[in-house]
């Protein structure tokens, strides 16, 4: 049986040290490699080895009794959430390990958010035990009152003062009562016979426990120690016993793109995961880009364990390959009869500019940065043709620094980036029409949009109820896919629109002289028109935030976070230490965290998630320091183009609808 784990984790919470162990004790890798020692099987990456972290997310597969199981790595800081996020639709449970020490920290926080949302089993490892300054129980007691109540211990450390073993709580020998009680408690059935003290078998409980798990309606928590090789198999064997999949084999074939990397002659290659069926080699994939039909025909399969591949003739349901020869993919696409999944949670809130030689040509360097947006679409790389720039969004700066290590190693360019800024967006307070019409000779389309402000943080929707007697739905069709681009710029600072409704009202083509990139042009120009007509305000991103530092500097730490325009709950205190948690803007916060160090002489700490967009706290100051004119940006203009007797007219955007020809 096929099963696909995934291993998250905050950063240095051991779970690469953890996943060789796994390799180890499944007799995948001779000899369990360490972080320090720059020999991991997953984080094979020279810059991963450098700094000692996750930066890409990886795979291995094992066998472990009678399951085949399909590791994914996932990076585990922050700035590289978004690569964690790509992979949670190919698991079918996941593994958050927590240190014993640390215990829960920002990221650890996010994961689970993104878990639950996804509706992915997960079980938690308390990691470390091992280290000076563990403590289970603190650590059990936090997941339990901060993350899930239906959490369930399934095994727990020894009780002497040195940690050296976990002990099971649940085998064919014993049913802790813990887990027995937590069991009944959420089933009618069970209940009654544990009430009426009928005996509960093992099968019961187990049959129960699957049940219960896979539906996300209990949390098991396991410990023990990566380093040390404790507790590890405990968790195997739940995984074995209780994890279940039903990939359907003789089915027709669906995959999902996860992942796209290049290899060193810059080849695509295309990461999947079979959901259903098979696929093999010189199979034709087709692609539906923009409504148009793309055939390619698959060259080679290969199945990767960490930097090696091996090849294969064919792939089935549940497995995982590498297709070679497919140029037309994209992450998140949905190949065969599975459906493309591209709304994902976590966005960069910053965006900077890359810089490089000027010997260098531009449009060499955008294919390379066009390149990386391929195995990151959250680069949302751009050239800025107005100021000649190269523009990319990121979630923070040791990203950066990762990519600037990146382009070197593979492309052999040097590139510096400017101070990230935070990245603003624009929305509507009031509903709006938008009116654009483009004629020029033997060219026509006609759009009118209804835009309604919608809840904050909802993005853009798009809805059309036009006849198809009005406009083909091949046209329909094709405006839907234009919106999102038409929004790239708002009218105040040229940030992106968010928080949209669209409607398409009216729609016209002219059978003989209409093609595809006039309604892009009138879609541009009818919701730049919709935009100018309405009250618009500035967004700015939000940090939830959660401060630990001594009880005597508290107030100095209330008085920062009202500095920074933020807000916060009443502080807790914990021992000497006062917790304080609350939300502040991005902008304000961003070396909060050094601040925090220095005057704490190291006692305080911060840990940032990103919460949401929401009113900028300074957007008068914003929008002048941008200084954008929106009736100078070429690309994005209001104005109508109509055609009279060969002569070509642009009619401001206000005067369009009403327009008519001399």
């Amino acid at each position: 049986m096929n099963k696909t784990i995934g291993i998250v984790a905050h950063v240095d919470a051991g779970k690469t040290t953890l996943i060789e162990q796994i390799l180890y004790n499944t007799n995948t890798i001779k000899e369990a490699g360490r972080v320090d020692n720059k020999n991991t099987v997953l984080d094979y990456h020279s810059i991963e080895k450098e700094r000692g972290i996750t930066v890409f997310s990886d795979q291995a597969s094992l066998i472990y009794k009678n399951s085949i199981l399909h590791i994914i790595d996932t990076p585990g800081h922050v700035d590289f959430s978004s690569e964690m996020e790509r992979s949670l639709k190919v698991l079918d449970c996941a593994v958050i390990i927590i240190s014993a020490v640390e215990g829960i920290q920002g990221h650890t926080e996010t994961v689970w958010r993104l878990l639950k949302q996804n509706k992915i089993p997960t079980m938690f490892f308390i990691n470390k035990l091992d280290r000076v300054g563990a403590s289970f129980s603190k650590v059990y007691d936090d997941i339990f009152n901060n993350l899930t109540n239906n959490l369930i211990m399934f095994t727990k450390p020894n009780n002497s003062e040195v940690f050296s073993f976990v002990e099971p709580l649940f085998d064919e020998k014993k049913l802790a009562l813990n887990i027995t009680t937590s069991l009944v408690e959420r089933n009618d059935i069970l209940l009654e016979k544990y009430l009426n003290d009928d005996e509960l078998s093992y099968s019961e409980l187990s049959n129960n426990i699957r049940q219960q798990f896979s539906s996300c309606r209990i949390f098991p928590c396991f410990c023990g120690s990566g380093l040390k090789n404790i507790g590890i198999n405990y968790l195997l064997d739940f995984i074995e016993s209780f994890v279940c999949t039903n990939y359907i084999y003789n089915n027709d074939f669906g995959a999902l793109v996860y992942k796209i990397k290049h290899d060193e002659n810059n080849n695509k290659l295309t990461y999947i995961k079979v959901t259903s069926g098979t696929i093999k080699t010189k199979d034709i994939i087709v692609h539906n880009i923009n409504d148009e039909l793309i055939e390619e025909k698959i060259n080679q399969i290969k199945i990767s364990n960490g930097a090696s591949y091996s090849s294969t003739n064919s792939i089935s349901a549940g497995e995982f390959g590498v297709l070679i020869g497919i140029n037309n993919s994209y992450i998140g696409e949905g190949l065969g009869i599975c459906n493309d999944f591209l709304d994902f949670s976590l966005k960069p809130v910053l965006k900077t500019v890359a810089k490089f030689d000027s010997s260098l040509n531009p449009k060499e360097v955008l294919n390379i940065f066009q390149m990386l947006n391929l195995e990151d679409p959250s680069l949302g790389v751009e050239w800025d043709s107005s100021l000649s720039q190269l523009r990319l969004n990121v979630m923070g700066v040791i990203q950066l620094e990762v990519l600037k290590h990146e382009v070197k190693e593979r492309f052999n360019i040097d590139v510096v980036f400017e101070k990230p800024e935070v990245l603003y967006k624009e929305t509507i307070l009031e509903e709006t029409i938008g009116f654009g019409h483009y004629e020029p000779y033997k060219h026509y389309a006609e759009v009118k949009f209804k835009i309604t402000p919608t809840k904050r943080n909802s993005g853009i929707s798009y809805t059309c109820n036009i006849n198809h007697d009005i406009l083909y739905p091949r046209w329909q069709k094709l405006v839907s896919k234009l919106v999102l681009p038409a929004c790239r710029k708002g009218v105040l600072t040229g940030s992106p629109v968010t928080d949209v409704n669209i409607e398409l009202i009216k729609g016209s083509a002219d059978i003989k002289h209409t093609s595809g990139g006039d309604f892009s042009q009138a879609t541009f120009r009818a919701i730049r028109h919709g935009l100018e007509n309405a009250q618009n305000i500035l967004l700015e991103p939000y940090y939830k935030f959660k401060i630990t530092a001594p009880q005597d500097l508290c107030g100095r730490v209330m008085n920062d976070i009202n500095k920074m325009y933020g807000i916060f709950e009443t502080p807790m205190t914990i021992g000497n230490n006062s917790i304080i948690e609350g939300r502040v803007p991005v902008a304000s916060s961003m070396n909060y965290a050094s601040e925090l160090a220095a005057f704490t002489k190291g006692k305080g700490n911060v840990s940032f998630i990103f919460d949401s967009y929401d009113l900028c706290h300074n957007q008068d100051e914003i929008i002048k320091n941008y200084n954008y004119d929106s009736s100078s940006d070429p690309e994005f203009t209001s104005n109508s183009i109509y055609c009279n007797k060969g002569n070509v007219y642009s009619i401001p955007g206000n005067e369009a609808e009403n327009y008519r020809r001399g």
